[in-house]
Order: C-alpha cells, then sequence, then structure tokens
C-alpha cells in the first residue's frame, strides 16, 4: 500500500482539483481530505455518507452554578479571560461565574484552584468525521465545527480511517488531499508518507512558500515532487520555480496550464479528467503517471 499526499504552501494553488482528479485516474484507491479546516473535495466527488462520527479534539470546562462560591479564583488565574461575572445564581454566592466557551482553551488551570471543586472538564465536540463512498471509490473526510481550530488530531485521524479502510478492502493506493502552509494539520498530513506532491503556482508568493513546504517534507525526510499549475500565467516566474528546483534537487513531476474548463468542470461536480478531452487533462495525467514512477 502506498499513501501519496498532495499539499502546497498556500491555498487557492488548484490542490483539491489535482486530487480530484487523481482520483478518477487511480484504480483500486482511497480517498482522504485532509484539508478540514476549508474542506472541498466533497464538492467534486459528492460522496455518498454511510457513517458519521463525532470528533472531540480536547476538552472545555464548564462552572457548575450551583457549586459556585463566587470567590473569583478562576477569573483571577485565567490567561485566556474565559471565566465571566454572571450574577447571584444560587443562595449561598452573591455572585456566580460562567465559563465563556470560545474563550476557554481547555488548559484545565481552573480546576485545579477551584477551592469547592465546581468547575467540570468534559470532552468538547469539535466536528464530525464521515466514511464515505464515491464514484471512485471510499472516501474520509471531515467538517469542523464553526470557530472551531484544527490542531491535527483530526487529521490523524482521517488518515489512520484511510489506512484501515485500505487494508480491509485490499487498496493499493491511499490518496490525500493535505492541508495547506507549514503548521500542525500539514505535518499531521504528511508525517510517513510515501510521497508528497507540492502543488505551486507561478507568482512571488507560490515561489515563496514552495521553499518553506520543501524544507518541511526534507525536514521529515518524506519524498517530494512539484507540479506548477497555470504555470503559462507568468513563464518568468515558472522558470525561476524550475531553477530552484534543480538547485534544491527537487523533481518536477509536471506543469499544468491555465484553462476555464477546470472551473467549469468544478461548477459541474466533475475532475477535468471527466470533464474534458483537451491538453490539460493530458498535463494532469502526465503528472499522476510520473508520481506511479516515482513510487516504484
Amino acid at each position: 500500500m502506498k499513501e501519496i499526499v498532495v499539499i502546497s504552501g498556500k491555498g487557492g494553488t488548484g490542490k483539491t482539483s489535482i486530487v480530484a482528479s487523481f482520483a478518477a485516474l487511480a484504480k483500486n484507491a482511497v480517498l482522504a481530505d485532509c484539508d478540514v479546516d476549508a474542506a472541498d473535495l466533497h464538492l467534486i466527488l459528492e460522496p455518498d455518507i454511510k457513517q458519521t462520527h463525532d470528533f472531540s479534539g480536547g476538552k472545555k470546562a464548564t462552572i457548575i452554578t450551583e457549586k459556585c462560591i463566587g470567590c473569583g479564583k478562576c477569573e483571577q488565574i485565567c490567561n485566556f479571560n474565559a471565566p465571566k461575572f454572571d450574577g447571584s445564581a444560587n443562595k449561598t454566592a452573591q455572585r456566580t461565574y460562567t465559563i465563556e466557551p470560545f474563550s476557554c482553551e481547555g488548559c484545565g488551570v481552573c480546576i485545579q484552584f477551584c477551592p469547592v471543586q465546581a468547575i467540570e472538564f468534559k470532552d468538547e465536540i469539535n466536528g464530525q468525521w464521515f466514511e464515505s463512498e464515491t464514484r471512485f471509490g471510499p472516501m474520509v473526510h471531515a467538517k469542523l465545527g464553526i470557530a472551531q481550530e484544527n490542531s491535527g488530531k483530526l487529521v490523524s485521524l482521517i488518515r489512520k480511517q484511510a489506512k484501515e479502510i485500505a487494508t480491509k478492502q485490499n487498496k493499493e493506493i491511499i490518496i490525500v488531499d493535505g492541508s495547506p502552509g507549514i503548521g500542525c494539520p500539514v505535518i499531521a498530513s504528511i508525517s510517513g508518507a510515501d510521497l508528497v506532491l507540492i502543488v505551486t503556482e507561478p507568482t512571488i508568493s507560490g515561489k515563496h512558500d514552495l521553499d518553506r513546504v520543501v524544507e518541511l517534507t526534507q525536514h521529515f525526510k518524506i519524498p517530494a515532487a512539484v507540479c506548477i499549475n497555470k504555470y503559462d500565467i507568468n513563464t518568468k516566474i515558472t522558470k525561476q520555480i524550475e531553477k530552484r528546483a534543480d538547485e534544491i534537487n527537487l523533481k518536477i513531476a509536471g506543469k499544468i496550464a491555465y484553462d476555464t474548463s477546470v472551473t467549469k468542470a468544478q461548477i459541474a461536480a466533475k475532475s477535468i479528467i471527466e470533464y474534458s478531452q483537451n491538453s490539460v487533462k493530458e498535463q494532469v495525467t502526465s503528472v499522476w503517471e510520473e508520481m506511479l514512477n516515482i513510487l516504484k
């Protein structure tokens, strides 16, 4: 079993469109959308959800009003200003407190110092993750709740479940739509992968972010290749990226031209592989074949 993770230094480079195309080209694959902060692979693949699971990425503090004596200790020690004065709510205290859930960071310090054990520390539901079927095979994906942060724990869970499905169903390859950037979700997306494809674009920011992502993959000793998407919108910077890739011994898996048919395919909820017979389809197919060659 092999795992290919597609990432980018920034959002909007076309990473998900390429993953959808890889899904159409692959045979015997499991798909995983680890870009849970802005999951949109489902918009193209239209998965049929088979199982839904709640996800808890941490805990939140809650004050038990009946026990609160209004001493204000929690307010004094909280670095996030989460405890708030809530007036008199029981017979024993002239004033009581509540915890503002969006301010609470789940550190648990208030629980340790509450003199009457009036604070609970419960698992918080941060989102949901799904096991689905698509026209190209099984897919694991997720959705974070409103204002919920992604620590990488959910990403790791999705990858783990995708591997379990691949093992049970004898799938040969896992294709992961990873998170953009270089933070914790990206590290959780690529750790232990067999190959990373970095999607970039010929812009100043794309060139700069490519260097950062390459440094990350090299730090974790994960084989990587780069795909220059929309390469023809600025051929000068494309050449600079090619030169830079040669300097750092980064293989270029291919270049994909800008084409409005990609957007039309997305509107039709299709990959470019399904939608068109133009040169862009051939270029994406060439990138996929190169990825398979690298994995051999």
